[in-house]
């Protein structure tokens, strides 16, 4: 997706009056310099002709890219939403209500702090100080107060107008997270997964031009019960991830001993320049990154290299890069300049794991280390390794005959994590799990202090190898 595109997301319900003339300042608003847009508009089963009030835009103005998705029945602004985001391909979304209550001009306000880097998600708020703003109803502005006020307690965040049509946000950090609100609860929802996420939320004033109920507003005291139920939900829902790689990344991060464990293990042989592949969201970065000189830390996620530099932006020798490895046009800028690449639960994912460990071969000075875990033993695969994409699981042998054909000598051969072979098995060719539970790894993660001390006594093989291998002159 290009950096500078906007996918203008537009869910509308009888709206024939409105929809013409909001799309017509949607298609005229000005946009950051060197901006594309693209309008989704997702009609949820209009029982006007707010959907033919749409294909004439759409052939009026044939140069401009403008999607109409029907929904078969009537589901709720929510569901229409979800719809709209599933469809959207902009690297940036804003979603616009079709009503004339919010003013397109303000788009390059708002996408401001998300363009500068600042920001992962900005809300428009219509209670900051702005230009105008419609005196309406107290009533439902102390509701929306109060919801806001909930919202905030639930997700730890201190945003002055949660309910806000006016939401942007990276494209792909949406599609990561599993919605389910189907009538005004998304914003919510939206917000309490946002704020888990890690998010960094910013709010911009706007103008806000409010519809009385005589005037068509749709939200009554139903949707407001309905908020507080979903504020609940999305609390205390473990699924904030809707694939097995990020939910299992979000839950190591708690496993903040057991990534300790790991990075003890290691750090003997990690040297001062260093190149981490598949850094994730820096759950390993955070451990290995201080005292040195450069640490490069590399990911393919769009979502992983925005949170990794959120992470250490105020740490000068941390940079980070993106680096698919399975490009080797991708390692060319990075030749020979390292004396430790870490490359950590990474090589199971990769289709040419041998191609791969000749591009690390490639970017390291003559003796530097590439230090490698992979999962051991092809007889515990299951459910979670095929939901985390692992290609396979190796054997030391079968991991010393690939270093060595790939250029490497191994210096060292670790087995690390016993303890977790028989949850691992269970949970994987028993139960047939396809992630890992956050509270079990808040548990297994109180012991570790005694799994490191019985580890390498427990009489069974390893969930994973670590290899320290060596560049030779």
């Amino acid at each position: 997706m290009p950096r500078a595109t906007l996918s203008v997301l537009i869910p509308v319900y009888n709206e024939e009056e409105f929809v013409g003339e909001l799309l017509e300042r949607v298609a005229k608003a000005p946009l950051p310099p060197g901006f594309e847009r693209e309008i989704i508009v997702v009609d949820d089963h209009s029982v006007d002709g707010s959907a033919e009030v749409v294909q004439d835009f759409i052939a009026s103005w044939p140069d401009l890219s403008v999607k109409l998705i029907r929904h078969e029945r009537n589901r709720g602004k929510g569901a229409a939403v979800r719809t709209a985001i599933a469809a959207a391909s902009g690297y940036y979304t804003i979603i616009q209500d079709a009503d004339l209550e919010y003013d397109p001009n303000e788009y390059s306000r708002l996408l401001a702090p998300l363009v500068e880097g600042k920001a992962d998600v900005v809300y428009g708020s219509r209670f900051l100080i702005s230009g105008e703003r419609r005196v309406l109803y107290y009533w439902h502005s102390l509701a929306n107060k109060l919801l806001t006020t909930l919202c905030n307690i639930v997700a730890d965040v201190n945003l002055s107008d949660m309910e806000t049509c006016y939401k942007v946000f990276r494209t792909s950090l949406a599609k990561s997270i599993p919605l389910h609100s189907d009538r005004f609860g998304i914003d919510p929802e939206l917000t309490v997964k946002f704020a888990r996420r890690g998010a960094r939320m910013y709010e911009v004033p706007i103008s806000y031009h409010g519809r009385t109920y005589e005037e068509g507003k749709k939200i009554g005291l139903r949707d407001a019960f309905e908020v507080l139920w979903v504020i609940l939900r999305a609390r205390l829902t473990p699924r904030i991830c809707s694939t097995s790689g990020p939910a299992t990344l979000e839950a190591l991060s708690v496993a903040g001993k057991f990534n300790r464990w790991m990075a003890d293990t290691i750090s003997p042989w990690v040297g001062e320049r260093v190149l981490e592949i598949g850094a994730g969201i820096g759950n390993m970065t955070r451990q290995l990154c201080s005292r040195r000189k450069l640490y490069v830390a590399t990911d393919i996620d769009i979502d992983h290299l925005e949170q990794l530099r959120r992470k250490f932006q105020h740490r000068p020798a941390v940079k980070v890069h993106r680096l698919d490895a399975e490009n080797h046009a991708d390692f060319l800028p990075f030749l020979s300049k390292f004396d430790t690449v870490i490359c950590l639960n990474v090589l199971e994912h990769l289709r040419d794991d041998a191609a791969v460990l000749a591009s690390i071969r490639d970017i390291l000075e003559p003796e530097g280390r590439l230090i490698l875990l992979v999962p051991n033993s092809p007889d515990v695969y299951g459910t979670l390794d095929a939901a985390l994409g692992h290609f396979r699981r190796y054997t030391p042998e079968s991991l010393s005959t690939l270093l060595a054909g790939a250029g490497f000598e191994v210096d060292e051969m670790l087995m690390f994590n016993r303890i977790s072979r028989p949850g691992w098995k269970f949970t994987g060719q028993v139960l047939k799990s396809k992630s890992l539970s956050s509270a079990g790894l808040r548990v297994f993660d109180k012991f570790v202090w005694l799994w490191r001390r019985v580890d390498h006594k427990l009489p069974w093989e390893p969930v994973s190898i670590i290899a320290i291998a060596r560049r030779p002159h």
